[in-house]
């Protein structure tokens, strides 16, 4: 999985949020979209994800010298963010069941999930009843385990405590192998480990200023 951004900008009405970042991101790296909050990290990440378009610029993506459109993205995309919806009528068993309808799992089988997750109490329960700490661990779990080659985390602990935070950097090490990982964030434990730091703010739009007569 290869990513390339060229003169990638995003505006919100008449606000540039960034603008003329061309950037090449490769397979078997981890980058950290690095920046303060409001600063772009989760709206790059929302674009690398297919899931908005850019103001200006394009984004390539391509897998085994072959080009992905980015209505074909979600074949090859995991994602976890605070702000994603799971589906909460269903226990953890049927979110993990509806899930790997989709994705297959990387070397485990469903089953095994809810240990990895270390839920296994909590198999039956539903996910509306879970504490935000057990989302955030769900959300992660399903990206990392996905078989997938773009991984994409976006302030991948928030709302984990110390024990949290533990299992998310033992799970990453298991499952970055073979695979492109980005992370945005402005914790360090969070991208500590990354290969490659983009520091959005470096990107950041400033209008020219007009000169006095």
């Amino acid at each position: 999985m290869q990513i390339k951004l060229s003169s990638l900008g995003k505006r919100y009405n008449y606000e540039w949020i960034f603008r003329n970042l061309s950037y090449e991101f490769v397979l078997g790296k981890a980058y950290a979209v690095l920046g303060h909050n409001g600063s772009g990290k989760s709206t790059l990440l929302s674009i690398l994800s297919g899931y908005q378009l850019p103001t200006e610029g394009s984004v390539f993506y391509e897998i085994g010298g072959k080009a992905i459109p980015v209505e074909d993205l979600y074949r090859y995309l995991s994602m976890a963010a605070p702000y994603q919806d799971l589906l909460e009528e269903f226990t953890l068993e049927e979110m993990i069941h509806f899930h790997t309808r989709f994705k297959q799992l990387r070397g485990i089988t469903p089953q095994q999930l809810p240990d990895l997750l270390q839920l296994q109490a909590a198999k039956h329960k539903l996910v509306r009843d879970f504490s935000s700490g057990m989302r955030q661990r769900l959300k992660l779990g399903l990206a990392l385990y996905s078989d997938t080659p773009l991984l994409l985390l976006d302030e991948p602990t928030t709302n984990l405590d110390q024990a949290g935070v533990a299992w998310y950097l033992e799970h990453l090490a298991r499952n970055r192998q073979n695979r492109l990982v980005i992370i945005g964030s402005n914790v360090p434990h969070e991208y500590s480990f990354c290969d490659e730091q983009l520091p959005i703010n470096e990107y950041h739009y400033k209008a020219p200023e007009r000169k006095r007569g």
